[in-house]
């Protein structure tokens, strides 16, 4: 670069735009997308320790995509080569590649090639891309306002981390302008400028967090308004609105915004929101779409969500379909909110989705042919007795009879499934009385003939007795199911930093790991063996997708997490992670602690002291009644006792703990049943000293019972239960808090 170059740059740097000026230069100057730079999250740690790999931003204009790019070379020891989609092509990108390959030979230097609205390259440009992102020449960081699941080569984007981008908030836009107005070298620190609440507000409200949009408003608006007497420029509310007069809303009718968008409308005629289904179509037309595409959405929707619920439905929409067509626009907005209002507030029901559940079984299941009765008897009935048997409905009271028609193999599935809604309410009950005399006509006469063992179960042939058969489901079964329940309600983003208070095997933390690609997951394990089973598990990621493993229990989170003072989660998982805490208050209060303002605590606690009782499972009858008696004390003593932090809580004991620290708490208790079976090893458990520390079954019924009474109960379990299957009841707590809202 010469003295010219070099004068040319600061003068560019002078007179660029506001927007341009004051783009952040570190990570500290960034302001807003804590959901991806915010304290322990992935991309920030990435930067940090200058471990990038290929990234992809995506998000609407004037959210920081370019700005987050800069800010990584500003930050990087790797070289850094900025390309524009738009002005450059094949030529431009090999040059940029001979440029990294020079770099790395001579000076071992990694580069950074960062190209803007990537979208922009064709096929064949981004294909010249691959190689050298792949054997990693270069490293990657491309910024879209396009879906790139959609909009950039799939190789390139399976490559590549994906991090999303949202409209800043008006606090965000806040902060931007008031560095604006204070920052003396790129803003206008220099100048006296006053800008009225109510014009900031304004602004802010107008450019719908675009950081770009609010600063091009603030400079047009200084620039265009003479000083005062005293050197003051004023900003008043008329002069912003002069600035920024009208909204711009993100919609594009190839894009996210587009889909997005008729997705939140069909979303809010599902779920019967009359005013955000009218909000939401009112964006649209606003935004230009087509009113045809509009009526095409709510003609499915009258079918897929409303169907039979209310049979006018569909009617109601072509209707208005055909008004508008003869109206246009804009009286036509009329019959737009009119169909829109009806499937509003029309009763619901997806049973047509019956039909789809109909193909997939079409799809796999062997074809078993038409029945014999159900075939056409007008060709062949003479020669192969098509159509005998058949019986005709209108020959029978009400119109119908109780016939097969399904295969044989499919007898017993069921597609349809009536709603309990508006008119498709009042069908219910007589599909369901005509699907149990269906059944009861299969049950008794087999398609040959012979009666079928129904009380007998098959493997061999699931499909035909399937409606008979239920699932007694595994312990594993039944941990999928909670570790999705617990999840499910600690409503994870994909930004989402997670503390697991008791890894253990990992149950919540590996799935947790799976549904935050772009935040963090701390995992804490009980036992230094949890822990390094966990970092042997851990060592197959990336090192920054790795979970944080740390080794302790809750009341140690304070040291544990000492180096990071300012990390706040925004969920709090466990599965029986206050179960044996012997302070559960504390427990709860350091818990409650490290919880961001707007997190949320998921637990899955079973509750020990509604566990199954073993004297439930024989028959005491054999014992005389004073033993029996004495023995169910002794049993139910176990979970009385008000010294063992595993029994002396139940469901509202910890939902008060919570409740006392500022939380709103919802609760479920379920029960659960599975099945044990009574091995000589499980036995000798409950009979013989534990070596867990805690005392044996025998061991709590000494308390009340003799040794030799204590014989006589075991001969009782051995007799009655040895290697047989009991059930086992127990209950869990799902427990759900946030902070009250002041």
């Amino acid at each position: 670069m010469d003295l010219f170059d070099h004068a040319y740059q600061e003068r560019q740097k002078k007179e660029a735009p506001l927007a341009a000026r004051m783009r952040p230069r570190t990570l500290d100057e960034f302001v807003g997308q804590e959901h991806i730079v915010g304290p322990g999250r992935l991309l920030r740690r990435a930067i940090q320790a200058d471990q990038l790999g290929s990234l992809i931003f995506y998000g609407p204009p004037g959210t920081g995509k370019t700005t987050l790019a800069q800010v990584i070379a500003n930050t990087t020891r790797a070289h850094f080569i900025a390309l524009n989609a738009v002005l450059s092509g094949v030529k431009e990108i090999r040059e940029a590649i001979a440029e990294a390959q020079e770099r790395a030979t001579l000076h071992g230097q990694r580069t950074i090639l960062f190209v803007d609205e990537v979208h922009r390259f064709n096929k064949a440009q981004q294909d010249a891309l691959l190689p050298w992102v792949e054997n990693g020449t270069v490293i990657f960081i491309g910024a879209t306002t396009e879906n790139p699941y959609f909009e950039v080569n799939k190789a390139l984007v399976s490559r590549s981390r994906i991090f999303q981008l949202t409209p800043l908030g008006p606090e965000h836009l806040r902060a931007i302008v008031r560095q604006a107005l204070t920052d003396p070298e790129r803003g206008y620190g220099q100048l006296r400028v006053r800008l009225d609440d109510d014009a900031l507000a304004h602004l802010v409200d107008v450019a719908n967090g675009d950081a770009r949009g609010v600063l091009n408003a603030l400079e047009l608006a200084v620039e265009t308004t003479e000083p005062g007497p005293d050197g003051t420029i004023h900003i008043t509310l008329e002069i912003a609105e002069e600035s920024i007069q009208r909204r711009a809303v993100l919609y594009d009718k190839e894009g996210d915004y587009h889909f997005d968008t008729i997705s939140a409308f069909i979303k809010s005629l599902r779920g019967s929101d009359p005013d955000a289904a009218l909000y939401w179509m009112a964006r649209m037309v606003y935004a230009g779409e087509s009113p045809r595409f509009i009526f095409r959405r709510m003609l499915i929707f009258a079918s897929e969500d409303v169907g039979l619920a209310d049979p006018n439905a569909i009617q109601v929409v072509v209707a208005c379909a055909n008004a508008f067509e003869q109206v246009g626009l804009p009286e036509g907005r009329f019959h737009l909110a009119q169909a829109a209002l009806y499937l509003a507030t029309a009763p619901k029901s997806n049973s047509t989705m019956a039909f789809f559940d109909a193909l997939a079984t079409v799809e796999q299941e062997a074809d078993s042919g038409v029945p014999r009765h159900l075939r056409d008897s007008s060709r062949d009935a003479e020669g192969f007795g098509h159509g005998e048997g058949y019986l005709y409905p209108h020959a029978y009271r009400d119109h119908w009879v109780a016939q097969q028609y399904l295969p044989s193999s499919l007898q017993g599935k069921v597609f349809y499934q009536p709603s309990d809604q508006g008119y498709e309410a009042h069908i219910r009950a007589t599909v369901a009385r005509r699907r149990e005399a269906q059944l009861a006509a299969m049950l008794e006469v087999d398609q040959g003939g012979a009666p079928l063992e129904m009380l007998t179960f098959s493997a061999r042939d699931p499909a035909r007795e399937r409606w008979l058969q239920r699932t007694i489901s595994s312990a594993g079964a039944r941990l999928g199911h909670l570790r999705d329940r617990v999840l499910d309600a600690a409503g994870l983003a994909r930004h989402s930093v997670v503390l697991d208070i008791r890894a253990g095997s990992g149950l919540l933390t590996w799935e947790a790991v799976r549904r935050t690609p772009e935040g963090g997951v701390y995992a804490l394990a009980r036992r230094p063996e949890d822990a390094a089973a966990l970092q042997q598990q851990a060592a197959h990621l990336d090192p920054v997708e790795r979970p944080q493993i740390l080794t302790g229990d809750v009341g140690q989170l304070p040291q544990l997490l000492a180096d990071e003072p300012a990390l706040r989660f925004d969920a709090i998982v466990g599965y029986n992670g206050l179960l044996d805490q012997a302070d559960k208050a504390q427990a709860v209060a350091l818990l409650a602690e490290r919880l961001a303002a707007e997190g949320t605590v998921s637990l899955a606690e079973r509750i020990p002291r509604h566990t199954q009782r073993l004297y439930r499972l024989v028959d005491l009858s054999e014992l005389e009644p004073g033993l029996a008696r004495r023995l169910e004390e002794a049993e139910e003593a176990i979970y009385a006792r008000p010294d063992d932090p595993l029994v002396n809580w139940d469901a509202a004991d910890l939902a008060g703990l919570w409740e006392a620290t500022g939380f709103a708490v919802e609760l479920r208790e379920e029960e659960e049943t599975g099945e044990v079976r009574v091995t000589p090893g499980v036995l000798n458990r409950w009979f013989t000293a534990g070596e867990t520390g805690r005392p044996s079954y025998a061991a709590h019924l000494s308390a009340r019972l003799t040794p030799e009474e204590i014989a006589r109960v075991r001969e009782l379990f051995q007799r009655q239960l040895l290697n047989q299957t009991v059930p086992w009841h127990s209950r869990v707590l799902y427990l759900m808090a946030r902070r009250r809202r002041t």
